[in-house]
């Protein structure tokens, strides 16, 4: 089975006729999910920034670590599965297309390399985190790490908006 016929067999579904808006009375679904799809992403993004920006000492300089952890990634966690539910569904829209679009792919391979980068850090550098709590600069794998996320998460939103504008 190829990601044509897959991608083909999605678009097919009644979903995808819904969220396209060739159901009657379905025009609405697409700004709706994509709304709720750009709110989720951007307390993601959010979320993960602040995070980020206290590894590379910009921001939150006088609070630890671990409480900015502790109350911001329960947030971005249920954010992110809001995000990819919403966007799922405004994918199968035009899921044919966006297959074979090096935006999309790009954008995938992006979330990816975010999703690597946050496991390295949680098994890795974390570890030792007791160390370096309360410490400004914290160790250079941690800033490493905050650098790549905002990189990585970026290039998920650059390459997200260029979707819409070249597909």
């Amino acid at each position: 089975m190829s990601i044509d016929s897959v991608a083909a067999a999605i678009h097919a579904t009644t979903l995808s006729a819904m969220v396209r808006g060739d159901t009657p009375g379905t025009e609405w679904l697409f700004p709706i999910l994509e709304t709720f799809h750009v709110l989720s992403l951007g307390i993601v993004f959010g979320s993960i920034a602040m995070v980020d920006l206290r590894l590379l000492g910009v921001a939150s300089r006088d609070v630890a670590f671990t409480r900015l952890y502790r109350e911001i990634i329960p947030w971005t966690w249920w954010a992110f599965i809001c995000a990819a539910l919403f966007g799922s569904l405004l994918a199968t829209a035009k899921i044919q297309d966006y297959v074979k679009s090096p935006e999309f792919i790009a954008k995938y391979v992006f979330m990816a390399l975010a999703g690597l980068n946050m496991l390295i850090f949680h098994f890795r550098t974390f570890r030792s985190v007791a160390l370096w709590d309360t410490r400004v600069p914290v160790p250079a794998a941690a800033k490493l790490a905050g650098a790549l996320s905002l990189i990585f998460w970026t290039g998920v939103v650059v390459c997200g908006r260029w979707i819409g504008f070249v597909t």
